[in-house]
C-alpha cells in the first residue's frame, strides 16, 4: 500500500494554524447560552472540566440529520452551529458538533485543535474516506496517569465516545462499548479508532496535522446533497448516555446497552414525541406542512426498506 500524505497546509507556526487554538467569534452571551443548554457552569480549563463538558454535550446535544430531511441547507461554519446549539436547540453531524464544541472549548481557554479524519467501512480504511469526519484533540491537560496531556475529544461520532480518551494506544471501556486507539502504520492517518462491533461504524482514522474547516467544504456538500450519500438516503439521530445509546434510523428506533430494544415508529405523533422526549430535539415549531412532509418522506422510505427485507 502506498502511504498517503497528510493534507497539505500552513506550518504550525503560521497564523492560519496558530489561530486554531483560539476562539473564533463566540461572545460571552452565546457562550453562556451554550453552557446553559449543557447544564455546565463556566470554569477555567481542567481535566475534570473537560470531561464534564464532553459528557454533557453527547448527552444533551444529539447527533442528527433531521435538518437535512426537512430541507434545511446548513453550512459548516462553526459560528453558525454555535448559534443553533446555543439558541436553537439543534444538533448536527460531525462537522457541526465538533466544530461548535471546538469553539466552546476555545472560548473557555482550552487548547483545542481540529484534524482531518475519515470513518471507514468494515473492509478497513482506504484513504478515500479522509475528510468525511472532523476530529478534535485537546492538549495541555496532564495527569499522573497521562503525562503528555493530549486527549482525543470527539463529540461528533454519535454512538461512540461518552468521555474523552487519552491520546495513546490502548483499549477503553465506555458503557456498552469497548473502543481501541492505535497509532497507525498503514500510511492512512496517524491514529485509528476501532469501534465496538455493536457500534454503528467499524472505525475511523485521522491525521495528527492541524487543519482548518475549509478542508471539509467539498465533502460536506456531497454528504448533505448527493443522492448517493447515506445521510441523504436515511435520517439518523443518536444520543449517548453513560450505559447506553439511543438510535433512530429512518423510522426504526433502537437502544444499545441498558434497556436494549428495537421498534418501529408507528405514527406522526410517535415520531415527533420520540425526537423531543428521547433526543431532546423538538422540531414541532416548524410549520405543519413541513412536519407532514417529513413524516410522509420517512414513511415512504420505511416501506421501501421493509419491502426489501429490512437490509
Amino acid at each position: 500500500m502506498v502511504p498517503l500524505d497528510p493534507p497539505q497546509g500552513p506550518r504550525m507556526d503560521e497564523p492560519a494554524l496558530r489561530g486554531l487554538t483560539y476562539c473564533h467569534g463566540v461572545d460571552d452571551a452565546t457562550r453562556d447560552a451554550y453552557l446553559k443548554r449543557l447544564g455546565v457552569q463556566a470554569a477555567s480549563p481542567s481535566i475534570d472540566g473537560l470531561f464534564e463538558l464532553f459528557r454533557a454535550h453527547v448527552e444533551r446535544v444529539p447527533y442528527e440529520t433531521v435538518w437535512l430531511h426537512m430541507g434545511e441547507g446548513w453550512g459548516i461554519d462553526p459560528r453558525d452551529t454555535v448559534e443553533r446549539i446555543a439558541h436553537g436547540g439543534r444538533g448536527g453531524y460531525c462537522y457541526h458538533l465538533n466544530g461548535a464544541f471546538s469553539e466552546l472549548l476555545a472560548a473557555l481557554g482550552y487548547e483545542v485543535t481540529r484534524h482531518v479524519g475519515g470513518v471507514h467501512e468494515p473492509s478497513g480504511p482506504t484513504g478515500e474516506e479522509m475528510t468525511n469526519h472532523l476530529v478534535l484533540t485537546v492538549s495541555g491537560l496532564a495527569t499522573e496517569e497521562h503525562l503528555s496531556g493530549e486527549w482525543y475529544v470527539d463529540v461528533g461520532l454519535g454512538d461512540a465516545l461518552h468521555e474523552p480518551l487519552p491520546l495513546r494506544a490502548g483499549t477503553y471501556a465506555q458503557g456498552p462499548f469497548t473502543l481501541r486507539l492505535d497509532e497507525t502504520t498503514n500510511g492512512i492517518g496517524d491514529w485509528h479508532l476501532t469501534h465496538d462491533p455493536k457500534g454503528s461504524f467499524p472505525g475511523m482514522s485521522w491525521w495528527a496535522a492541524p487543519t482548518t474547516m475549509d478542508a471539509f467544504d467539498d465533502r460536506h456538500v456531497f454528504l448533505s446533497t448527493d443522492p448517493e450519500s447515506g445521510f441523504v438516503k436515511t435520517l439518523a439521530v443518536q444520543r449517548r448516555e453513560t450505559t447506553r445509546v439511543h438510535i433512530l434510523r429512518g423510522l426504526s428506533f433502537s437502544r444499545v446497552g441498558d434497556g436494549a430494544m428495537q421498534r418501529d415508529i408507528e405514527s406522526r405523533d410517535d415520531l415527533f414525541d420520540t425526537l423531543a422526549d428521547v433526543f431532546f430535539l423538538d422540531v414541532r415549531s416548524r410549520s405543519q406542512s413541513e412536519c407532514d412532509k417529513l413524516w410522509s418522506k420517512l414513511v415512504t422510505s420505511h416501506e421501501t426498506w421493509v419491502a426489501a427485507g429490512r437490509p
